[in-house]
């Protein structure tokens, strides 16, 4: 199979097996386990839309009574990039990335929701799609994640590394105004500019980057992916209520 394509084929996505139908709003956990904790927190009977390739999505009917989806990006700019592409073909029109994220500021505290203002494009997939220095969220969407999550905002920064071993790139990064790193927010901000649909992101910071990294425990990430669901979800809402004013 030739491995570039413009755009996702008429003959339907390559990557994503949709067996349930997809919701223009869509919220994109990395982790597929989060995607369904998420879709049973916020779901009513979820349906399972994707499994092929461990990328778990769910579609259900909402509190609002109308449809959502919940779908995993896999981890990094590439994967996310893939599933987004592919989601945007099928109808997606809003997407929400619910993420986890290191904090560089030593300030933030573990546990932390921030919705992101923008995303500095460190890694390759966005800089291949065009990114130069810093992509921005759609500001109505992340405007209403800001309320969400009373307030609390920061820039991100995306980068391709999970284990970033270079010497001196935390307070490079610090300098340029990130206060969070994570991997996937540039490549969906980017294709959100280029597709026209409003893409927005949501933070739980897991991690204080460091000599002596701090981390998370299990039941607490746990609880925290579905925190970072309810708090999207809510901005959907919000969102919605503003257009229609």
């Amino acid at each position: 199979m030739w491995h570039i394509v413009r755009r996702v084929p008429p003959a339907g996505p390559i990557h994503l097996k949709p067996a349930a139908e997809l919701a223009p709003r869509v919220l994109l956990p990395g982790d597929p386990h989060r995607a369904l904790a998420v879709a049973q927190s916020l779901l009513d009977q979820p349906k399972m839309f994707n499994h092929h390739r461990g990328l778990w999505g769910y579609t259900g009917i909402a509190a609002d009574g109308e449809p959502l989806t919940v779908q995993a990006t896999g981890m990094g700019g590439p994967s996310a990039a893939i599933v987004i592409e592919e989601l945007i073909g099928l109808g997606a029109r809003t997407l929400v990335r619910i993420g986890t994220c290191g904090a560089l500021d030593r300030s933030l505290a573990i546990g932390s929701l921030l919705a992101v203002e923008r995303a500095l494009a460190e890694d390759g997939a966005s800089t291949a799609l065009g990114a130069d220095g810093a992509v921005e969220p759609d500001a109505a969407l992340t405007a209403a994640l800001r309320a969400a999550c009373h307030g609390a905002a920061a820039v991100a920064v995306s980068s391709d590394l999970f284990y970033d071993q270079r010497q001196g790139i935390e307070r490079r990064w610090l300098e340029r105004g990130a206060a969070v790193v994570e991997m996937e927010a540039a490549a969906l901000f980017q294709l959100g500019r280029l597709r026209g649909v409003s893409a927005g992101c949501v933070l739980g910071v897991t991690d204080v980057v460091g000599h002596a990294r701090e981390r998370i425990g299990q039941e607490e990430l746990a609880e925290l992916g579905v925190r970072l669901g309810e708090v999207a979800f809510d901005a959907l809402g919000r969102a919605a209520a503003a257009t229609a004013r």
